[in-house]
């Protein structure tokens, strides 16, 4: 399981229906070698998600197990960087042999034959037309076969689906939302021991003041919120440890 934000201690993975439907996404891909995207607000688990799926079927046989190759990419790259960094991966080459993207292309190809490859794309909303059109093209050449997973943040969708090439071929989308505030109280009792007997009203406020529904402002809160109930020697959080982190966490607004 991937390690948890903030190094959490005492803190459950949490089997939300998002956390298990992005296994199911990569299973798909990989059994159909195709497209997939999987976005959402920054903060509600995507990654983690994907993290964990990875990790999954990296503990399958080495018959039935892709290989992973996960690209991130700087804001806006070209398709010579893309070229470049994908065919950096595969080989193991610190710099290709050629200068030219049209070669460069026609050597993936060869090496996106065989074996059978996961690409996973992170915080894709910073890719433009032409990356993806260039990912489109390799995916979509029959002497390659691959499985293709974008993952990016706020934007993500909105830019991959201008693509009316790549939109007609997404086999499975999974979008994360954050989470539905009448689940906070049940969810958070099963994250960590500091809320198996904090009130509900409590919980929601939290929610409502610095949460937001988002796995990762729960993780801070949650982190500072331990400290001062193990500084306080309290097992269960309460309205003057949650006042207390407020402050340390700059007033208890997050935005």
């Amino acid at each position: 399981m991937p390690r948890q934000f903030v190094d959490l201690q005492d803190a459950v993975t949490l089997p939300t229906g998002h956390f298990q439907l992005a296994g199911k996404v990569l299973d798909d891909l990989v059994a159909n070698a195709a497209t997939g995207v999987v976005h959402g607000p920054a903060g509600t688990g995507k990654t983690f998600a994907v993290e964990a799926a990875l990790e999954t079927l990296e503990r399958r046989g080495p018959g039935e197990r892709p290989a992973v190759v996960s690209l991130q990419f700087p804001s806006r790259p070209t398709m010579r960087l893309i070229a470049d960094q994908l065919l950096q991966e595969l080989t193991g080459a610190e710099s290709p042999s050629s200068r030219n993207r049209f070669d460069l292309t026609t050597k993936l190809v060869g090496l996106l034959a065989s074996p059978m490859r996961l690409i996973v794309v992170d915080e894709a909303q910073r890719l433009t037309g032409d990356c993806i059109e260039l990912l489109r093209h390799l995916h979509d050449d029959q002497r390659t076969r691959f499985a293709l997973l974008y993952v990016g943040g706020d934007g993500c969708w909105e830019v991959l689906s201008r693509e009316p090439m790549l939109r007609s071929r997404i086999f499975r989308r999974l979008r994360f939302e954050p989470l539905a505030q009448a689940e906070i109280p049940a969810l958070m009792r099963r994250y960590h021991p500091i809320y198996s007997g904090a009130d509900d009203h409590l919980l929601f406020e939290i929610d409502n003041a610095y949460g937001h529904g988002t796995m990762r402002d729960w993780a801070v809160f949650t982190h500072t919120a331990a400290g001062l109930c193990a500084a306080a020697g309290r097992p269960v959080l309460d309205e003057e440890i949650t006042t207390s982190a407020y402050a340390l966490l700059g007033g208890g607004i997050c935005v």
